[in-house]
């Protein structure tokens, strides 16, 4: 670990903007090296020279500040010159700035900082070292007026440029270094542009511009005009009545405001983001603005696997989980990127990472999440929060969340996620770092048992955003919540000794095994009806007794039977929530209902996956009818048009359709099982593993099915078609 000599510094004074640092640098001799390590209090941007010394943006990120604060390592070699100036300039980010849906900002502290050593090593031996301190660090006011993650940047181009009367003395704060991590994940950077994909001019006589693309970033241009003009861009997802929708937004402003200096001026506000496909122009004619572009920026996760096939609404539909999920994992997985939400949620990921770990390698970016969920529920006694990092904590919980606890399903992302990333990368150190937090949130949760066994006694989301549960109470579902809460517990348990049988924690192992038996059993006894009904009797109960294995051989035909015809019941249209979504695809592909299967992935009407893909969705909505099928916004409070969550049965197309699974973690064995259906007549994947690349594609032929399959050079799997006995390739 490296041994921090430098000092957080920070203004001796408030400046009105964000404050820029600087000191300068005297270099005597030929270089063999040069490294900048840099965190801060607040999101930085480090130059030497006026170069960037990195392609990182927002960074440190958001973590656990109270336990852990990243920070960078810069290969700054090529920066140096004889006479050098570093400055850094600091943001409130998601330290000092707003934060969370209930108001309120600062909630880690009010004070910016910067922490910073430039280590240079001569090539004769010699060392010298540049550390933040008091003495040789000033800070003043920069062009950066104001910035807000929520609410945007107004940057004044008046104010660019070194005055002298900005330098400004600094001063230490306290500050504890061994909070100092360095990353585990990836940095946040620019990853593409977009050009506009139409502009036009609203009915109200508003400037308007369609990306063609519901996206996450920001956007720049270069712009000429009189001094002091202001040039304000508003962002939204959506249009509503012909203008800029920005109601779902809630009361962030997302807006960037820009002020002239009379030159030509360039515009990046690289202290924000906003989740948008639309903007709005004021101040100056669009045609006024060279190079105008959308920047999408989030974390640099690597694109691994890929779906295509012959139904294009179904391709569109993927395309929307692989942007949903590039909106999202902007350096946590959070539920939306626009509103004033944009939180670490636990639920989402819970359900998700499968799906993400396929579309991406995430196993640093998540790895890196875990620390910051394990060093919060350890403060926390074991109870994994709703969010991590965890905000919430440090307001009142509203009405909704009495006396919150471990939940299923978002708790359950402690044991899930790393579970997940086992079984998609193979590496085992993430079970081996993450199993006191898997174990201890199995334990807690027991604690939170009725005297019969099963887990109904504590506040639950349950099959939150259940599609007939009433607009206004998402949580008010058709599934019994003891019934999600105790199968998601059982799932857990399961998973939990596994992991423990990996790890060698046989005495562990057995204690969850028998927990594990226990909790079957429970359910058993206080769901399962004689004739096989389960409480509550709807979609989601039977689709989680089914997957999570809860139930006996002939109990689990029954259920499959019963979910089948709900699900016909149901016009096939989507019944369940939170819970139940994910997972139901496979329940009835596990008891011999493949073709109601693809009826409900292929439906149109709302509510189905296909439904936003007709009203021209880009993105995963957070609801079925985020907009209505007349065009209009939904009117409830919690509309967002870019929430992965509802995109996880991208697992099973990837492994159903498309026909790749691992049959060992990190699939050094596979399952090569495509099971064609849905009027499909062919399909493509692909998926990049550490072992190497593994090609599926198969087509309908005259009716005769014709796979090909490539898997790496030291790769063996099995061949299952249907019809036909399987086959060891």
């Amino acid at each position: 670990m490296h041994q921090w000599t430098a000092q957080m510094i920070s203004p001796a004074v408030e400046l009105g903007s964000a404050p820029l640092f600087r000191t300068g640098i005297a270099v005597d001799g030929p270089i063999a090296s040069a490294t900048l390590r840099i965190s801060s209090l607040g999101v930085h941007e480090a130059r030497i020279n006026g170069r960037a010394v990195g392609d990182d943006v927002l960074s440190p990120g958001w973590t656990a500040y109270e336990h852990r604060l990243r920070y960078l390592s810069h290969d700054v070699t090529e920066l140096l010159t004889s006479e050098n100036v570093l400055t850094v300039l600091v943001g409130n980010g998601w330290y000092r700035g707003r934060l969370g849906f209930m108001g309120g900002r600062a909630f880690y502290g009010d004070r910016l900082g910067v922490i910073a050593e430039l280590d240079i090593r001569y090539a004769d031996g010699r060392r010298q070292l540049v550390v933040t301190d008091p003495e040789t660090w000033t800070a003043g006011g920069s062009e950066v007026i104001s910035d807000d993650l929520y609410d945007g940047m107004t940057i004044d181009a008046r104010r660019r440029g070194a005055k002298p009367e900005w330098s400004l003395p600094v001063r230490a704060l306290d500050f504890d270094p061994g909070l100092l991590t360095p990353y585990v994940g990836p940095v946040v950077s620019r990853q593409e542009s977009v050009p506009p994909a139409k502009v036009w001019t609203s009915p109200a006589g508003r400037s308007l511009i369609d990306f063609g693309q519901n996206l996450v970033g920001w956007v720049r241009f270069t712009v000429t005009g009189p001094d002091g003009t202001e040039i304000r861009v508003r962002h939204a997802e959506v249009l509503e009545d012909g203008e800029l929708g920005v109601r779902p937004l809630r009361d962030a402003q997302a807006t960037d405001r820009y002020i002239l200096s009379g030159g030509a001026d360039f515009f990046e506000p690289t202290m924000t983001f906003h989740g948008f496909r639309y903007a709005e122009i004021t101040g100056c004619a669009i045609d006024d603005l060279s190079g105008l572009e959308a920047v999408v920026v989030h974390s640099g996760i690597r694109r691994t696997g890929t779906f295509e096939s012959s139904d294009e609404l179904l391709n569109q539909l993927h395309s929307n989980v692989v942007w949903s999920t590039r909106g999202n994992f902007l350096d946590l997985p959070t539920d939306c990127p626009q509103r004033n939400e944009r939180l670490g949620w636990t639920g989402d990921i819970a359900v998700f990472a499968a799906s993400a770990a396929y579309l991406f390698d995430v196993s640093a970016f998540l790895a890196d999440w875990l620390a910051d969920l394990a060093a919060e529920q350890k403060a926390a006694d074991g109870l994994v929060p709703f969010v991590i990092p965890d905000i919430l904590k440090f307001q009142p919980h509203p009405p909704e969340f009495p006396d919150p606890d471990s939940t299923a399903f978002w708790s359950d992302a402690a044991v899930w996620v790393p579970w997940a990333l086992w079984q998609s990368y193979g590496e085992l150190a993430i079970l081996e770092n993450q199993y006191a937090s898997m174990t201890a949130h199995v334990r807690r949760v027991r604690t939170l048992l009725s005297p019969g066994g099963v887990w109904d006694r504590s506040f639950q989301f349950g099959d939150w955003l259940d599609p007939d549960a009433p607009p206004d109470a998402p949580a008010k579902a058709k599934a019994d919540p003891g019934v999600v809460a105790t199968a998601a517990y059982y799932r857990s348990l399961t998973i939990v000794s596994e992991v423990a049988e990996l790890l060698g924690q046989t005495a562990d192992a057995a204690e969850f095994r028998e927990s594990a038996d226990a909790a079957r059993a429970a359910f058993g006894a206080e769901y399962v009806a004689g004739d096989g009904t389960i409480r509550s009797d709807c979609a989601t109960v039977y689709t989680l007794a089914i997957v999570f294995g809860l139930l006996t051989s002939e109990q689990e035909t029954v259920a499959g039977e019963r979910l089948a015809a709900l699900v016909a019941d149901s016009g096939y249209r989507v019944s369940t929530g939170f819970a139940g979504t994910p997972y139901i695809t496979d329940a009835l592909t596990r008891t011999g209902h493949l073709a109601d299967a693809y009826r409900l992935l292929m439906e149109r009407e709302c509510p189905s996956w296909l439904y936003p893909v007709t009203m021209g969705a880009t993105t995963i909505w957070e609801r079925w009818d985020s907009m209505l099928p007349d065009g209009s916004v939904n009117p409830g409070e919690m509309t967002s048009f870019n929430h992965y969550a509802l995109g996880a049965v991208a697992d099973w197309m990837h492994r159903t359709v498309g026909g790749i699974a691992p049959l060992e973690p990190g699939y050094s064995r596979v399952l090569v099982a495509p099971r064609p259906g849905g009027g499909l007549t062919w399909c493509r994947t692909s998926l990049d593993t550490r072992h190497g690349k593994i090609t599926v594609s198969w087509e309908i032929v005259d009716g005769e099915l014709k796979v090909d399959a490539t898997l790496p050079d030291g790769v063996t799997g099995v061949l299952s078609l249907p019809g036909r006995p399987d086959v060891e390739i």
